[in-house]
């Protein structure tokens, strides 16, 4: 059963005790990501996520790690277009320390311009590292083609110009204008004594007051129907295939991940079955949503033989016509929903994922669905539903195509996908 409280200075709390587990897991939410940034401080939010693992007053950056290290806990944290996440697993009798540790990173990091200058080497590093990843790249290209005009489209991680160009006043000002209490939720799942958790919670942010309320403007995200190719000396092709999707919170959700799992999201999809199975022109072959509060996107990925280009991308838009004309079949509604049950139902035996499932719902959507909704709302797809969804999604005239690898421009994939 879910709980949510407001702590006295406002920030949200949203707990799940599950009394049978040894763990607890702890999520300290902000919303804010690289959509909030702009051409001169792109990558700002990821490196602040950094940033506050490199030392606070109370700690150095060893300490940080140790204090996690000694009790056979786990510490990270993640940054993404929408939300910044750190976040901790634990034995529930540590509780204490993890909560502690948390929040001396959040309220009492010291940005030391050493340790910054140190942190940008390692980011750098870091964005090399996706450089040198085709598969990560082709991904990335497709969004900076369909949001060009956006800042959904700009990469989490900046790039070598911005990074290099972030100080200590910087990251306080961006914190200032986005750490705030609106912004904040504490997620927790697993064993713990409610009572207790709340009266830390309360100590540790007696002190954070930050109310900046200024409205936030974000413009909206419109998607840009585009055709976009990168030249890397590798052996293998990699394609993109990319469709307005639909954003969180939006009805045509779960119809959306039913008709995924059919398509491309799966092992039998058809897409893996056809191309790989029993094509054998990749190994790597699969389709996926992504839902942003204003917009959302549906990809299609393919790892291939640049040779094979034309005839994996036939088969791709066959399939989709395929799709269009006769949607799914009786038994692939009922099979796709057993799976999404399965995949959800699993997914709870974690604490770490509950605490994930939970702390997101409640910063984008401000309402968590039970587990009983969940199943009941998947149950209740019907095949109109799906059919709806498979309309809105699949307009090819509409798709954008990504290609990253030796790419003959003489091949026009616009033409063969839409033909």
């Amino acid at each position: 059963m879910y709980q949510k409280i407001r702590l006295s200075n406002g920030v949200r709390v949203v707990l799940e005790k599950i009394p049978h587990v040894k763990s607890v897991s702890l999520g300290f939410w902000v919303k804010t990501g690289s959509i909030h940034e702009n051409l001169k401080n792109n990558g700002i939010t990821h490196f602040i996520e950094h940033m506050l693992f490199k030392g606070t007053k109370n700690r150095t950056a060893k300490q940080i790690a140790e204090a996690i290290d000694d009790i056979g806990g786990q510490l990270n944290a993640f940054t993404s277009k929408e939300c910044t996440c750190y976040y901790a697993k634990v034995l529930d009798a540590h509780i204490d320390i993890a909560i502690d540790v948390l929040t001396d990173m959040l309220f009492n990091s010291t940005f030391s311009p050493t340790e910054m200058e140190k942190e940008k080497s390692v980011v750098l590093e870091e964005i090399n590292m996706y450089e040198d990843s085709p598969e990560d790249n082709v991904h990335d290209l497709l969004l900076s083609m369909v949001f060009k005009e956006h800042s959904l489209g700009m990469p989490v991680l900046g790039n070598h110009r911005t990074v290099n160009s972030f100080n200590k006043n910087m990251l306080i000002n961006y914190i200032k204008d986005n750490y705030t209490v609106k912004n904040m939720v504490v997620s927790i799942a697993g064993n713990f004594d409610q009572e207790e958790v709340i009266r830390m919670l309360e100590e540790k942010f007696k002190d954070f007051t930050n109310e900046n309320n200024k409205p936030e403007y974000l413009e909206d995200a419109k998607f840009i129907t585009d055709v976009g190719f990168k030249y890397k000396d590798i052996e293998q092709l990699h394609l993109c295939i990319g469709f307005e999707g639909i954003p969180l919170g939006s009805d045509d959700y779960y119809p959306l991940l039913l008709m995924n799992t059919i398509f491309g999201g799966s092992m039998s999809s058809r897409l893996f079955q056809n191309i790989r199975e029993d094509k054998g022109l990749a190994y790597s072959v699969f389709s996926y949503p992504s839902s942003y509060q204003q917009i959302g996107l549906f990809t299609i990925y393919a790892g291939i033989n640049p040779s094979q280009l034309e005839e994996v991308i036939l088969l791709i838009r066959k399939e989709i016509n395929k799709v269009r004309k006769n949607g799914l079949s009786e038994a692939e509604l009922l099979k796709a929903k057993e799976h999404l049950k399965g995949n959800y139902i699993l997914g709870l035996e974690s604490t770490s994922s509950r605490m994930l499932s939970i702390g997101k719902s409640e910063l984008f959507l401000e309402r968590i669905y039970s587990q009983k909704q969940v199943l009941q709302k998947i149950d209740h797809i019907k095949m109109e539903d799906v059919q709806n969804v498979i309309d809105k999604i699949f307009v090819l005239d509409k798709a954008s195509v990504a290609v990253v690898g030796k790419v003959d421009k003489k091949i026009d994939v616009n033409s063969i996908l839409k033909a």
